[in-house]
Parts: C-alpha cells; sequence; structure tokens
C-alpha cells in the first residue's frame, strides 16, 4: 500500500510540479521569459534522454531478451508519432507555434491523455524501484515546464483569462494520478507487462526529446546560448544519473 501511496504522489509531483513553475516563469518579465524557457528546454532534453538510456531502458533489458526490448522501442516511436498525428501528443514552448491553430479543446484533450500517460509511467517506474520513481518524476516535471508554458500561451491567445487557463491545466495536470491508479490496476493484474511498459515509456521520453524538444533548441544562429543548452542538456542527464 505504501508503493501505492509514492506512486500517487510523485505522479502529482510531475504534473503539478511542473505547472507550479511554469506558473512562475509565466510571472517573469517577457524579453527575459525568453531567454529562460530554452534553457528549460534544455534541461528537460537531458533529463529525458537519461531517464530512458540510464534508466528505463537498462531495467527493461534485465528482465526481456534485448531483441524484443528494442522491437518494443521502435514501436512506441511509431506510435508516438501516430499519436502526434492525432494532436493527442503535440508540444508547445513558445507563443509562435503552430498548435495555435488547432482547437482549444483539442490540445487540452491531447494534454489531458498525456499527463495521464505520465502518471502511468511514474507508478511502473516506481513499481520497479522507488529510487527509479523519483528520477523519472522529475524527468517528467521537467518537460511538464516548458509545456505547461506552452498550454498557457494556447489558451491565452484563445481568449481565456489567466486564472481560467491555470484552472484547465490544473484539471489536466491531474490526470496523471488517475493514469498512476489506473496502472497500478493493470500491472496488479497482468504483472508480466510491466517491463514492456517501461520501454514504451523510454519510448515516449525519447520521441519528446528529439522529435519535440530538440528542433527547437536549432533554431537560430550558433552563439554563447549554444552553449548553455548542451551544458544545460548534460546537467540534466547527469541529474538522472545520479539520482
Amino acid at each position: 500500500m505504501s508503493t501505492f501511496w509514492i506512486a500517487l504522489g510523485l505522479s502529482l509531483l510531475g504534473g503539478l510540479g511542473g505547472l507550479l513553475v511554469a506558473s512562475g516563469v509565466l510571472l517573469i518579465h517577457g524579453p527575459l521569459r525568453a531567454k529562460l524557457v530554452p534553457w528549460l528546454v534544455s534541461y528537460a532534453v537531458g533529463a529525458l534522454l537519461g531517464i530512458s538510456m540510464m534508466g528505463l531502458l537498462p531495467e527493461s533489458l534485465g528482465s526481456l531478451p534485448a531483441t524484443r526490448v528494442f522491437a518494443t522501442l521502435l514501436g512506441g516511436i511509431l506510435l508516438f508519432f501516430v499519436l502526434e498525428k492525432l494532436v493527442l501528443w503535440r508540444h508547445c514552448h513558445t507563443h509562435d507555434c503552430e498548435v495555435h491553430e488547432s482547437t482549444v479543446a483539442s490540445v487540452m484533450i491531447g494534454d489531458t491523455f498525456h499527463n495521464f500517460v505520465d502518471g502511468a509511467v511514474i507508478a511502473a517506474a516506481v513499481l520497479t524501484s522507488v529510487p527509479l520513481g523519483v528520477s523519472t518524476a522529475i524527468a517528467v516535471a521537467a518537460h511538464e515546464i516548458p509545456q505547461e508554458i506552452g498550454d498557457f500561451a494556447i489558451l491565452l491567445h484563445a481568449g481565456y483569462s489567466r486564472r481560467k487557463a491555470l484552472l484547465l491545466n490544473v484539471l489536466s495536470a491531474l490526470a496523471s494520478a488517475a493514469g498512476a491508479i489506473g496502472a497500478f490496476l493493470a500491472f496488479d493484474i497482468v504483472p508480466r507487462i510491466l517491463p514492456y511498459f517501461l520501454v514504451l515509456a523510454a519510448s515516449s521520453f525519447l520521441y519528446v526529446a528529439m522529435a519535440d524538444l530538440i528542433p527547437g533548441l536549432h533554431r537560430g544562429r550558433t552563439d554563447a546560448n549554444s552553449l548553455r543548452q548542451i551544458i544545460l542538456i548534460a546537467l540534466g542527464i547527469a541529474t538522472m544519473v545520479l539520482l
């Protein structure tokens, strides 16, 4: 039972923690915020790559043959490509994002689904080991920060007040708790799927980092800011390794 509550708490940390920090970032003056967001994205890239390659995949390889692990990883990446095509797995971190052209309803449905999956991922990690669960929750929170900033931008762009935009994002973030509960029930019934789910979690993190976040960091010219991005990516990886 204690493991359940740890998973539930960490899932809320992953969902609401990123939202809380994002709310604070939005209070920062515009030009400084524009510089800060790419730094947050850079750290999130490192955290996602680190937890995938140094945490989730090694755990899966301890339970499954390498061929099954990498076949599942490949299938997961293709799955998230399809989900992004359906606007269920889309990321926006700036005010001039193409996601603004989508309806608010479709964006919020996609964000809720994403938070649900993140909660399930954190629960799966906790069931494997609590330290892995903590690392996964931190990685989730790290990439939720720039995503939530983008979600606020979408809602404000659509005419919502700041208070209503915050409320909608809080409700969406609470889906992470539902994901954790659903994962616990599923893994209790069919425990053999746990290592496969860890691989799918790794594929989702890798897809987000490499297909959504890294391309945004390549925009603009190469300057001192590029060095900061590299340092922050390395810091994100180091955080996951040290935890």
